[in-house]
């Protein structure tokens, strides 16, 4: 017998062998009909599976993380199936679940188009009504070669090779496809009702452009037909929010082939990020924090001595100067340990941090590139502090507080993540278990919820991370705050304690943006381009309706600008709605419409860029004084609208 802990408690014995879907159909058949599987000893399975010791069972419906990675996961195989039936001919690579859906590569020499997409969702509904249950059975490496090989399945036998020599690997069987898969799946695949195949896109064999370009097929899929539909609904929104195409349309930032993964910005785009950084530094100085800056370009030795070379040296940019080996730093910690190198400290001087716009570079796959949000050289809004021990948790509570604060300015809310100690990670456990235990308790005396990531942390020291939630409900990682005693250790880092002895600082690495590059992307999709004024490029645009209005309309225009805001004077010879609708495409928030009564009157006729409830711009007569004040509130403020 075994015993079977659930999250309440609750315990219960079982036969050796008994499957998850016995083990859920024994508390309720309601229960065994509506999981997808179950979380098993911190390992998702499927309900087919068995289990064979001692066991924690957490079961998963499709609302849970793991539960949309099985019905999604099993998408793709029968997604991939239905592309059998349709091409014969076809060589397949993989197909894994993704945040919203699934994918799954393809080789043939057929070119897949929209109207394919239309044939094979049909088809797989109908393999969905045969209602097959997936298959799961064994082979040793040989063996599995032995058996792909001769079917010219050369990227399956590519996977296979990889695997150590005695290895075991599991394959699934779905109706007459059989595919390389650890799993987990779903038991029934009835379950799946509502599909939808999205786009297609080129992908290379593992990422590398010297391989072959195989064919994606992007897909996702729902137990009910409303989900998918408000899924799209979301879809289509997240395009008209891409910062890509805003950062083109509103003049933001571009790319080019001659620099690929290496941002350009523009004028407008460079207003909002020195207005980002002067925020940044602002609260930072609030908080206690000092600024520096540290070369992009070190030694090679250094690398070696913080770890990097061993962990993260496929990721780095290398160089020579004067025969010597150098790399373009991808993190400015090391930098800034050499600052703190510079100078004997006291526990006096204890906490000390150190804050640093730093500017890394990193080797991305070609592939994995996107706009601002995955680029090759960025700047980290980094920060390094230094203490005792003893600050260990007031010091980590310092930074939530502190990401708290930014966070909410922009209107996001967020998650955090706890993630331990990985399998590469340098140090002795117990370090890292007195680490994990600082940051738990840290959270917990803040009565902060969180999730736990197990063996996810840096290769140096533990970490909370913080997932923001945007305006239409995905999640970004921007925050991270890492506890590091190894970078102390590596580099002899020490301080005078209270005994008058030298002793190890605790380091903490941590970001509160993540980048400027990816967080600017972030803002452009958060605001949907209609930035808060203290941020807009352009805040004001002065439109006279005649040529006689000009004269006051540039007068009102300087005092605009005398007082600090950016402001436009739009003096074409063009219809006054034809101004409006080029300052509402480019986001404008605040139009002033200058025509006889406003220069009579002095009260000006004054547009938003937000809606009302009939979907029209806000609208509002104000005197001088009045858009002055009113402006200049909502700068200080730092005003956004939640609705855009």
């Amino acid at each position: 017998m075994i015993k079977i802990t659930f999250p309440d408690g609750a315990v219960k014995e079982a036969e050796k062998g008994i499957s998850l879907y016995e083990v859920a159909r024994g508390i309720s058949e309601g229960l065994a009909r509506n999981v997808l599987g179950a979380v098993v000893n911190g390992e998702t399975k499927g309900l087919q599976e068995t289990l064979e010791e001692d066991a924690d069972v957490r079961f998963v419906r499709f609302e849970d993380p793991e539960g949309k990675a099985i019905f999604w996961h099993t998408s793709a195989h029968i997604m991939a199936l239905a592309v059998q039936r349709l091409y014969p001919d076809v060589l397949f690579a993989i197909g894994p679940a993704i945040d919203d859906g699934f994918y799954y590569d393809f080789d043939t020499e057929h070119r897949f188009s929209p109207e394919d997409l239309e044939e094979i969702e049909e088809e797989m509904k109908k393999i969905v009504k045969e209602n097959h249950e997936l298959k799961r059975f064994e082979m040793q490496r040989e063996d599995a070669i032995k058996r792909f090989e001769p079917m010219g399945e050369v990227y399956k036998v590519d996977l296979i090779e990889h695997f150590p020599e005695d290895e075991v690997i599991s394959f699934y069987q779905l109706g007459e496809f059989v595919d390389l898969c650890r799993g987990p799946h779903l038991r029934d695949i009835s379950k799946v009702k509502a599909i939808k195949l999205l786009s297609i896109a080129g992908a290379y064999w593992r990422g590398d452009e010297k391989n072959k370009m195989l064919q994606r097929i992007y897909g996702t899929t729902y137990e009910k037909a409303k989900d998918l539909e408000e899924h799209l609904r979301l879809l289509e929104e997240a395009k008209k929010r891409d910062h890509r195409k805003l950062g083109r349309e509103l003049d933001l930032f571009s790319m080019h082939e001659e620099a690929p993964g290496f941002p350009f910005f523009h004028e407008k785009g460079m207003i909002i990020r020195n207005e980002l950084e002067h925020f940044w530094r602002q609260k930072h100085k609030e908080a206690g924090y000092g600024e520096i800056r540290t070369p992009m370009i070190l030694n090679e030795e250094l690398w070696h001595q913080s770890g990097h070379w061993d962990h993260y040296k496929e990721n780095m940019y290398f160089t020579t100067i004067d025969d010597e080996g150098y790399a373009i730093k991808p993190m400015n910690c090391p930098g800034s340990i050499l600052v703190y190198k510079n100078s004997m400290y006291s526990y006096r001087d204890f906490p000390m941090r150190w804050a640093e716009l730093g500017l890394v570079h990193r080797h991305e796959l070609s592939g994995a590139l996107h706009g601002l949000m995955r680029v090759r050289a960025f700047t980290q809004d980094d920060a390094h502090l230094f203490m005792t021990e003893s600050m260990i948790k007031d010091e980590i509570k310092g930074v939530i507080n502190l990401c708290d604060d930014i966070y909410k300015t922009f209107g996001f809310s967020y998650h955090m993540e706890l993630s331990t100690r990985p399998e590469n990670s340098m140090g002795e456990k117990e370090q890292w278990d007195y680490a994990e235990s600082q940051l738990k308790e840290a959270l917990e005396e803040m009565g902060r919820e969180y999730i736990l990531n197990e063996g996810d942390g840096a290769f140096y020291g533990p970490k909370i991370d913080f997932h923001l939630a945007d305006a239409i409900g995905r999640t970004w990682q921007c925050g991270t705050v890492q506890l590091d005693f190894q970078m102390p250790e590596r580099f002899d880092i020490t301080y005078i304690n209270e005994q008058g002895e030298k002793t190890r600082p605790v380091m903490v690495h941590r970001t509160v943006l993540g980048s400027m590059e990816r967080f600017l992307g972030i803002l452009i999709e958060q605001f949907a381009g209609k930035f808060p004024l203290w941020l807009a490029p352009e805040q004001v645009r002065v439109l006279p309706i005649a040529q006689r209005h000009h004269e006051a309309a540039g007068k009102l225009k300087e005092r605009l600008a005398a007082e600090g805001f950016r402001v436009h004077l739009d003096s074409r010879s063009e219809k006054i709605g034809y101004k409006i609708r080029e300052a509402q495409v480019q986001k404008i928030p605040y139009m002033l419409v200058i025509g006889d009564r406003e220069i009579e009157e002095g009260i000006y006729a004054v547009r938003h860029f937000s809606v009302d409830e009939e979907g029209k711009n806000r609208q509002f007569s104000w005197s001088e004084k009045e858009l002055m004040e009113n402006l200049h509130e909502e700068i200080n403020t730092k005003k956004f609208d939640a609705e855009v």
